[in-house]
Order: structure tokens, then C-alpha cells, then sequence
């Protein structure tokens, strides 16, 4: 049996009936009901991360999905995770919006005997999580540096639309596109570098902005997102700048696989999102049903794609 909340209990009395020993008593044995939460179900990636985790859950079996959406707020995320605990839930899968600010709830829920595996967001300072399943988004940065200098072997103006500040993922993917380009300042040179905060809205008005600024265009706009990667070409296309401009991406959204295809985005990191989600549920549930020690740590590889090789990103059937 499988049971899909689409929202996280919050009521006061529902959390004491969830945690009356009459309804622990219904989900004896193998049964399981485990939290997942996400940063926020306004962003498509973790939309396709939230259904991955759910579509895992119902191939392993009896388990209960209580479903968290963190609305981009960590005191929203905070208190799901909180509630979460009252219930008694046996386990938790979440990927964190702020991982320190987080660190101190995780703690509780470790603390309190649940097991906890965080996926895509990594939280370094909660020694007791389970396992934390995620992209190697050094890697990806890097992918990301390397295109650069294929695509300009004599160097380019670049700027970088950096994603939420406090993020592993916007620090680690910054780091790797730093790591490969840093070697050469004296021909990549980045003439803005900006948090646009994973957002669409922000990678368009923070593009203008620079663009704005500059006495001539960048020859690259490297985006730590999807979202903001569209946000820029949406900004450089209203200055008929597509074609002087290349832009990439991170994450390969099928909107942004669609525009690789047709020339809009230069290439975009494919992370396998969907393989950190279901590798993340089946460790928890491993642990919970057999007992089963999964690796501390397990980085899948990015890789960058391109209109040669769409064919090996993972939303492509979604792509219209």
C-alpha cells in the first residue's frame, strides 16, 4: 500500500492522532512513512526530484510519502521537519534550502532516532546524517570551465550568475567553473560575477543589469541553473545579442534540453537528479527494513551536454 500526502500534516490535532500509539500500531513491520522535502515546488528540478523520490517509494512498497515543500523558506522547511518528528515518521529525505540554517533541526531529528539522508544539498555539520546522495557539483562547475575553454581556446569575457549564496550547490559549482578558468586569469577573465538566486526572474533582471554595465558584451554567461540560464537568454534575445553571447545552464530542465536543441543555450550539466532521488530513498529504506550501512557519501558525475550528445540527458523524453 502506498499513501501520497501532497502536503506536510500541520494541524495540531492531526499531529496527535498521527502519533497515538493505535495509529503506529497500523504501520507495524515493514510499513514505513517517511518525509521528503524540498527547498521548493516552484522550481521544476525539484518538482522532478519530489516525483522521483515518490515513484521510488512505490516500487519498494508500503511506504507512506509525507510530502514537504518548502516554499523557499527555511523557517517553512524548518517547521515541516519539525512536525515530521512529532509524528513520528521513520525516516527523512530532504534536500535542505540553507545548510546551515538547517543543521539545527537535522540535529534534532538525528538526535531523536530518525534517520536522515539529504540529497542534492549536502549539510557538513550534522555528523550523525545517514548518508547524503547527491552530484559531484565541483565536477559539474568544472564541465562547465572546460566548455569554456574548448568553445574559446584564446579566451573569453565571462559573466557568472551565481545561484542562492549559502547553497552547497551554488558554492560547489562556483568553485569548479573558478577551479578550471583561475589557471588562465590573464585570458578568462570574469568581468561580473552575481548571485541571481536560482531564479528565472532574477538570471533576466540581474543579466540586464550587467549588460547594462559593461562597455561592450561578455562573450559567455555561465549560470549555476537552468532558471537563471533562461532568465539571461530571455535578457540577451531582447537585446539582439543571441547570437554574440553564449549561455549554459546547469541542470538539464527539459525547457532548457529544448533550447540546446535549438540553439538557444549553448549546453547545459546534466546531474541526474532522478538517480540521486531514487538512490536516496532506496539507502533510507534499506537501513530501515534491513539494517543495511550505506555509504556516508555518493557523488554522481555531471556531465555537460550539448546538441551532440542530448541524447544522453535524463529528462530528454520530456522534452517536447
Amino acid at each position: 500500500m502506498l499513501i501520497i500526502s501532497r502536503r506536510l500534516f500541520c494541524g495540531a490535532a492531526t499531529a496527535t492522532v498521527l502519533a497515538t500509539p493505535a495509529f503506529r500500531r497500523a504501520f507495524a513491520a515493514d510499513q514505513l512513512t517517511i518525509m521528503t522535502s524540498v527547498p521548493s515546488l516552484e522550481f521544476p528540478f525539484f518538482v522532478h526530484m519530489m516525483k522521483e523520490l515518490k515513484a521510488e517509494a512505490e516500487k519498494l512498497g508500503n511506504i507512506t510519502v509525507v510530502e514537504s515543500d518548502g516554499q523557499n523558506s527555511t523557517t517553512k522547511q524548518t517547521a515541516d521537519v519539525e512536525a515530521a518528528m512529532v509524528q513520528k515518521v521513520n525516516g527523512i529525505v530532504i534536500s535542505p534550502k540553507e545548510v546551515d540554517a538547517m543543521a539545527p533541526v537535522l540535529q534534532q531529528a538525528v538526535d531523536a532516532g530518525i534517520p536522515v539522508v539529504t540529497i542534492d544539498r549536502r549539510v557538513d555539520h550534522v555528523p550523525g546524517i545517514l548518508a547524503h546522495v547527491g552530484a559531484d557539483n565541483v565536477a559539474g562547475g568544472e564541465a562547465q570551465g572546460r566548455f569554456i575553454q574548448e568553445t574559446f581556446p584564446n579566451g573569453a569575457r565571462i559573466v557568472n550568475l551565481q545561484g542562492q549564496p549559502g547553497a552547497s550547490p551554488a558554492i560547489d559549482r562556483n568553485k569548479g567553473v573558478h577551479n578550471v578558468l583561475d589557471a588562465m586569469a590573464d585570458k578568462y577573465k570574469f568581468v561580473a560575477e552575481q548571485t541571481a538566486e536560482f531564479a528565472r526572474d532574477k538570471g533576466l533582471s540581474v543579466t540586464e543589469s550587467v549588460l547594462a554595465g559593461l562597455d561592450q558584451p561578455p562573450d559567455v554567461i555561465v549560470a549555476a541553473n537552468d532558471d537563471m540560464a533562461l532568465g539571461a537568454l530571455q535578457a540577451v534575445s531582447g537585446l539582439n545579442l543571441k547570437d554574440k553571447i553564449k549561455i549554459l545552464g546547469f541542470d538539464a530542465l527539459p525547457e532548457a534540453l529544448a533550447s540546446v536543441r535549438d540553439g538557444g543555450l549553448a549546453a547545459t550539466v546534466e546531474q541526474f537528479p532522478g538517480g540521486q532521488s531514487r538512490k536516496a530513498m532506496e539507502v533510507l529504506v534499506d537501513k530501515l527494513r534491513f539494517g543495511k550501512e550505506p555509504a556516508k557519501l555518493t557523488l554522481l558525475t555531471p556531465i555537460i551536454i550539448t546538441k551532440a550528445n542530448l541524447d544522453k540527458a535524463e529528462r530528454l523524453g520530456e522534452v517536447t
